[in-house]
């Protein structure tokens, strides 16, 4: 009988290695407030997860919004690259998290300066 079920249970082992993971649900809105130097700043996203790719938006310090770049997701971790430009001076904004049903658990790098956030998932 057991000799009988190995090939089975080899079968269910292979299916489930094939089976890539599941992506968590990023897609949607989402906000938050990053705590700073200089005071709480607002955060805002709007993703959407395309396979492994992340695309979408952010909100830029005067409330427009910008493309994120190099977008990823990995079951439910994420990460992308914000871009600014402060008078000719461009600045990379690197973010990555985690996604959890109703937050995202953040940490974003400025400089090499990592702070973290947590952003809710808005209706």
């Amino acid at each position: 009988m057991k000799k009988a079920l190995l090939p089975l249970f080899v079968l269910f082992l292979t299916l489930v290695a094939a089976t890539p993971a599941r992506a968590a649900d990023v897609d949607g809105k989402w906000a938050g407030s990053l705590d700073t130097p200089m005071g709480a700043v607002n955060v805002g996203f709007n993703l959407k997860a395309e396979g492994a790719t992340l695309t979408g938006t952010t909100t830029g310090p005067d409330g427009a919004d910008i493309a994120i770049k190099n977008g990823k997701i990995d079951g439910d971790k994420i990460s992308f690259v914000v871009s600014l430009d402060f008078g000719g001076m461009a600045l990379d904004l690197n973010y990555t998290g985690v996604v959890k049903p109703d937050q995202l658990d953040m940490t974003i790098d400025v400089l090499g300066m990592q702070m973290a956030f947590t952003a809710k998932k808005t209706p």
